[in-house]
């Protein structure tokens, strides 16, 4: 019997293996194929296009972007309309802790595989969400929040390819509650969170990239002032935040710990941002003791033309340290990374580039969410010690010839001069090219409702020019029933 069981097993694996080099065999003639298209739609439909904007048409503009900008910290999160009024009907009597009751679902579906340069691989499907709850406020002060996520694999998964953050170690679900908090009203605009909650900043985020995203243990003060009909936007906060739920966990541990520190320390944060007439700028600083300082300020500019033309600017730096006893890496390291970023738009058309350096001190370090420089994308960050990266990216909005909330952008990023911080280590070169293709549904019984399919090719210029080949398809609903 256990004969009999094993040879179907290879036979599986043999199925998955001729599968995998089929994807692998065509994914870099499939990549060019999409992006000669959209070139030659590109020059073909030009003149069919109306007017565009740098924020209705970038593709990236999502909530799982690969890192978070300045002026997207503290911000409110934006409230989805509920499928029907009938629940909200029931509770309009009733006390504002539940007549204002927020009740929101989100299902997903993801399929991930992976080959890596040591030719492994990694694959899984799988299926989940999350259900959020967040109550009115109680006499105007006190509201209560708590959301439930899981992931489930869709059938036997192969534990040979495990690593996909999918599912946890092993491909076993998971269930979890991430979010569990207090919020307290002090005025209108200044808010206090206590416990388990997301937070969204260019170094603590949650980075939801997978199937759950990353969640913390933390208390914070935030500040949310102006911005309406024009005015000045001023968003601030500050707090302390104890730990950490990796987007394929069940546990919270320690911020340190999931930096890389056999200790327990958490991460002091504090920043701000301010907003006026497309002109933005802001810094933030994480302080953990004895584990590294982080200090990161953007700013952001966005010309006001007319016609169908955008055009902005962003530049960014970040500097990174150790701190007191030297915990994370057991010696003393400082390093920095700049960059800057152009963005222009005509027609439907979006065009960015992108430009960022790292000093040679050491490799930046990003433990506890999406890495926030320019040149981050879908696979790697093009931050090593000393690296150069120069990036370009093409996305085009294909609402004007009829396919409403359709979106799409190719990219290339190369990275050159990076320097070994350790004995042995590598300093080749590396390109990634990435394609993703989005649809989002405009029709109202659809609205919240995202099909994405991405594919990144990663090459390193090392003795055998090893590569990657990943293939991301998602299937993503977001609906409010409160």
């Amino acid at each position: 019997m256990r004969e009999k069981r094993r040879t179907h097993f290879n036979k599986r694996e043999l199925t998955m293996e001729v599968a995998s080099m089929t994807k692998t065999i065509k994914a870099p003639i499939l990549f060019v194929a999409m992006l000669g298209f959209l070139t030659v739609l590109f020059s073909w439909s030009a003149p069919l296009l109306a007017q565009g904007t740098l924020q209705a048409i970038d593709p990236l503009a999502t909530s799982t972007d690969e890192y978070v900008h300045m002026d997207e910290t503290f911000k409110q999160p934006s409230e989805r309309v509920p499928l029907t009024k009938t629940f909200k009907d029931w509770l309009k009597e009733t006390p504002s802790f539940f007549r204002d009751t927020k009740l929101n679902i989100n299902l997903r579906t993801f399929d991930f595989y992976r080959d890596k340069f040591d030719n492994s691989k990694s694959e899984a499907w799988a299926i989940g969400g999350s259900i959020s709850y967040k109550s009115g406020y109680a006499f105007d002060r006190l509201a209560l929040g708590a959301t439930l996520y899981t992931s489930q694999p869709v059938g036997n998964q192969l534990e040979s390819r495990d690593g996909t953050l999918l599912l946890e170690p092993g491909q076993s679900g998971y269930t979890v509650l991430g979010q569990a908090y207090a919020e307290i009203k002090v005025v209108d605009g200044v808010l206090i969170d206590l416990y388990r909650q997301e937070y969204n900043t260019p170094y603590i985020n949650k980075h939801d990239v997978r199937m759950t995203p990353n969640t913390f243990e933390g208390y914070s003060i935030i500040g949310r002032h102006g911005g309406k009909d024009g005015a000045p936007a001023f968003n601030w906060g500050g707090g302390y935040i104890t730990k950490i739920k990796e987007k394929n966990s069940d546990k919270f541990v320690w911020m340190s710990e999931d930096a890389g520190a056999d200790v327990n320390r958490g991460v002091f944060v504090g920043g701000a941002n301010y907003a006026y007439k497309g002109f933005s700028v802001g810094a933030i600083n994480y302080y953990s003791e004895d584990i590294i300082n982080i200090f990161y300020t953007e700013g952001k500019y966005t010309l006001p033309l007319k016609g169908p033309f955008g055009l902005g600017f962003a530049g960014q730096w970040a500097q990174q340290n150790s701190t007191g006893d030297d915990l994370l890496t057991g010696s003393n390291f400082a390093t920095n990374q700049f960059g800057v970023k152009g963005d222009a738009s005509c027609s439907g058309v979006l065009v960015t580039l992108a430009y960022t350096q790292t000093a040679k001190g050491a490799d930046m370090q990003n433990p506890w969410g999406g890495y926030p420089g320019y040149t981050s994308v879908q696979v790697q960050d093009f931050n090593r010690a000393g690296e150069t990266a120069f990036m370009t990216k093409v996305g085009y909005d294909f609402s004007k010839l009829g396919l409403q909330g359709v979106t799409a952008y190719a990219l290339w990023v190369h990275g050159w001069s990076a320097v070994s911080r350790t004995a042995g280590g590598s300093t080749y070169d590396q390109d990634e090219y990435d394609f993703d293709l989005q649809w989002r549904p405009k029709m109202d019984l659809l609205k919240g409702l995202w099909f994405r399919a991405r594919y990144a090719y990663i090459e390193q210029r090392d003795s055998g020019h090893p590569t990657i080949n990943d293939f991301r398809i998602i299937v993503n609903y977001d609906f409010s029933l409160l």
